[in-house]
């Protein structure tokens, strides 16, 4: 089996280094512009179907909160490339404050941290995230070129900081919107078994099977199984 080495760039500074794993295999030529052009044709699509639920979103946000209801959090990409994500803010101004003091709480196992009734949301953050509303803006990343549709869901670098080379494979691919984890419980499954799915995709992902993963993906989000 061949191996890469992930090689840290942009800021990305505490993450693993010189680490070897398993590379992607490689896939038909055609197969990366038809992802691009579906990943672009999509996300206009679906920004300018969304966009009044965004701005209702955003007012209300700003009503029950105040402040700026969207934020750009930091997370790490295709080869270990950090880049700020779009998201609306479902948590309380300064919530990242709260953190230590809810570690001892955590629900997740593996280097995340999953909590249901997470004292950090504000009033609306429960329902942006059982319906997944709050992730609309990742869009905007997939029309910039930093995520795809589909593929791993973007950690944070201090997860990615107790990656083992397993896990660190799911950074030879661009992060998704949605994914084989998104679509199969989300919290409701172990950090192994989310791994396990995420390496599945690299190791078998094509056009077609991303369009059948954003297809699930809708009554995965009716359902709102483990959004929290």
């Amino acid at each position: 089996m061949s191996v890469t080495e992930l090689r840290l760039q942009g800021d990305a500074a505490d993450l693993p280094s010189g680490m070897l794993f398993p590379a992607a295999p490689p896939r038909p030529g055609w197969y990366h512009p038809a992802k691009r052009t579906i990943d672009i044709a999509l996300s206009l699509a679906i920004l300018t179907v969304t966009a009044p639920v965004v701005a209702a979103a955003m007012i209300g946000i700003v009503v029950v909160s105040g402040g700026n209801p969207l934020f750009r959090q930091q997370r790490v990409g295709r080869g270990a490339r950090c880049f700020r994500m779009w998201k609306l803010r479902t948590m309380v101004r300064d919530a990242h404050a709260m953190l230590p003091e809810l570690r001892k709480f955590n629900e997740a196992d593996g280097p995340v941290f999953k909590m249901r009734d997470d004292p950090r949301l504000h009033a609306l953050g429960s329902l942006l995230r059982r319906t997944s509303i709050d992730e609309l803006p990742n869009f905007v990343n997939v029309l910039t070129g930093e995520m795809s549709i589909v593929g791993p869901r973007p950690p944070l670098p201090e997860e990615v900081a107790h990656y083992d080379e397993y896990a660190l494979r799911r950074l030879v691919v661009k992060p998704g919107v949605t994914c084989l984890w998104q679509i199969s419980g989300r919290s409701h499954l172990a950090f192994e078994e989310w791994m396990a799915l995420d390496n599945a995709y690299i190791d078998a992902w094509s056009p077609g099977g991303d369009l059948a993963i954003v297809a699930r993906t809708i009554p995965a989000v009716l359902r709102g199984v483990g959004a929290h």
